[in-house]
């Protein structure tokens, strides 16, 4: 996602301040730059213009502002760079946990759009990767307990050794085309409905 044809998505009430966004975008070969200077029914904006990238640029943003743009980036998911005036460590540490991929104070000049820009598709990809990595684990982990569970039914229930437990698990995901986990998770309800546990 580093290509010139990247949809970005500039909000700033400023003109000034969106020119010179606009202007280091466009010398960074990004063509593709729209602009929304209207704060009013802004998720709207950005649903329309569904953009690559979205760069915020808040000059001298309250409490209320930031929090707003902070509820936007955590809705829509997309790599956001917000530049502002001026901020603390709490506001820092809320931009982080609202996925904000880059926050910077008082540092907008137009040399260093591109490079900001960069590191802002770098910290978002970076960033689901980990996530999509922490889910498989997660997954992996909740798969390993619900096999192991149904393991332990068809152990009791079949007189079966761990092993040849394992192996029928494997050999019915095989035959009916789905995985371990699904099969196992099966066995697991039908044990609880038929337990009255469900």
């Amino acid at each position: 996602m580093r290509d010139a044809s990247l949809k970005i998505l500039v909000i700033d009430e400023n003109a000034i301040r969106a020119a010179i966004l606009e202007e280091g975008l466009r010398e960074g070969g990004f063509t593709n730059v729209t602009i929304v200077r209207n704060m009013a029914n802004l998720l709207r904006s950005i649903v329309n213009a569904d953009p690559d990238v979205i760069i915020i640029d808040l000059e001298n943003p309250n409490r209320d502002v930031l929090e707003q743009m902070f509820q936007v980036s955590q809705t829509v998911r997309r790599p956001v760079a917000m530049f502002v005036g001026e901020s603390g460590a709490e506001m820092i540490e809320r931009a982080v946990e609202a996925g904000v991929s880059t926050y910077i104070v008082d540092g907008l000049k137009k040399e260093r759009v591109k490079p900001i820009l960069d590191m802002t598709l770098s910290r978002f990809n970076a960033f689901n990767r980990l996530q999509r990595e922490l889910e498989d684990t997660r997954r992996a982990l909740e798969d390993r307990k619900v096999v192991d569970r149904a393991k332990a039914l068809l152990m009791e229930r079949r007189g079966l050794s761990e092993s040849d437990a394992y192996h029928l698990l494997r050999r019915t995901a095989m035959n009916e085309h789905r995985t371990i986990g699904e099969v196992a998770r099966s066995i697991v309800t039908a044990a609880n409905l038929l337990e009255g546990s469900l």
